[in-house]
């Protein structure tokens, strides 16, 4: 028994040391895998982000730079060279022993164009045969940044500004009051037809905004608040399914214990809302802040319906459409427009991201 177990040993060894010796492979290829996945998704990301580069790069060109033929993605003006009076173009032309020059064009014809040399003016001209149309204009970078004054001046961007910032700030405050308040009592309290009343408020998810909207109008033109900002202030301070369910399931990840803690202590259930609850529940109150401040920053219908005909009370979103119908032929001030509403929300998520992203994937836990 013993002569056969020495062999079987060194097998077993023999074959451990031929399994770590082949780790290194594996691991390569396991590098290989993760830089291949890298690679995909960096091309992904390249793709989605290539309409906001067009967008930025035209929202600093002039209407010559974007409809100038052969003009590059970026601003940019042909370069010019003073001669006799005149400015000339320069342009790269091809020479007969395969380089390329820099050459001012004096005269452009069909068959054949005569050239300057910028570098030596006082020289004889240059004669270079071939269509002059085919040639690339040199060009040198050249933003217009005044578009963005020019926009901010054309549509009273300020007001604008403030109207759209008031709306969606209060709005944002009526959201986290309101539905902190609901989901508190979903989450923590004991009552009848708790299960029910939570199954209809999430089952108003499913009911389509075009069948609510001719009613809300009614009631809302009943009262006298179509032509205000009460539409747009109100609804918001009665909470929300989508809002409510987010942070109910939050609240459940929370132990129980901490509130019959605090209870113990003396505290209410208004007084455990304020001093347990909300300090833990930061994430999913910055990602409910965040969802409802770009919702409502981009909302466009809403207040269309309700502040049409009043354009000193309207917000960017309707302020740029109109500005579009009136310059559509300045591409590059809608561009300046659009990246100008682009910019509040933008920073916000920024600033934010970090408990965006944890109260997102925190709510997700099945409590």
């Amino acid at each position: 028994m013993t002569a056969l177990s020495i062999p079987r040993r060194g097998i077993l060894r023999r074959r451990g040391r031929a399994a770590e010796g082949s780790r290194p492979p594996r691991q390569r290829g396991d590098s290989g895998r993760s830089f291949l996945i890298t690679l995909i998704a960096v091309l992904i990301l390249a793709a989605f982000l290539s309409p906001m580069l067009r967008s930025l790069a035209y929202s600093v060109k002039s209407l010559d730079q974007i409809t100038q033929a052969h003009s590059p993605l970026y601003p940019a003006d042909p370069v010019m060279f003073s001669f006799g009076g005149e400015d000339l173009p320069i342009m790269n032309v091809p020479m007969p022993d395969g380089s390329t020059r820099q050459l001012a064009l004096l005269e452009p014809l069909r068959r054949q164009s005569t050239f300057v040399d910028p570098a030596a003016p006082d020289a004889a001209p240059i004669v270079w045969e071939g269509s002059w149309r085919t040639l690339e204009p040199v060009w040198q970078f050249a933003p217009h940044f005044e578009n963005f004054a020019a926009v901010w001046d054309l549509i009273d961007y300020p007001r604008l500004l403030f109207n759209t910032v008031f709306i969606a700030v209060v709005s944002t405050i009526g959201t986290l009051v309101s539905c902190t308040l609901v989901a508190y009592g979903f989450a923590r309290f004991r009552f009848p037809g708790r299960g029910l009343l939570f199954t209809l408020l999430i089952a108003t998810i499913f009911l389509p905004a075009a069948v609510t909207i001719i009613p809300t109008y009614t009631v809302f033109q009943r009262i006298g608040w179509v032509g205000t900002w009460l539409p747009l202030l109100v609804p918001a301070f009665f909470a929300n399914a989508y809002d409510v369910f987010l942070m109910r399931q939050y609240f459940m990840t929370i132990p129980t214990e901490m509130d019959e803690a605090a209870a113990i202590d003396g505290a209410g259930p208004f007084r455990t809302l304020i001093s347990v609850l909300i300090p833990q529940a930061w994430p999913v109150i910055v990602a409910v802040a965040v969802f409802h401040l770009v919702y409502s920053w981009n909302d466009f219908f809403g207040p269309l319906l309700y502040t049409a005909g009043r354009p000193e009370i309207q917000t960017v979103a309707l302020g740029l459409q109109r500005f579009n119908g009136i310059y559509y032929r300045e591409p590059g001030y809608i561009q300046a427009g659009t990246l100008m509403t682009l910019v509040i929300p933008v920073i916000a998520f920024l600033l934010t991201q970090r408990f965006f992203t944890r109260g997102i994937v925190i709510t997700g836990v099945d409590k």
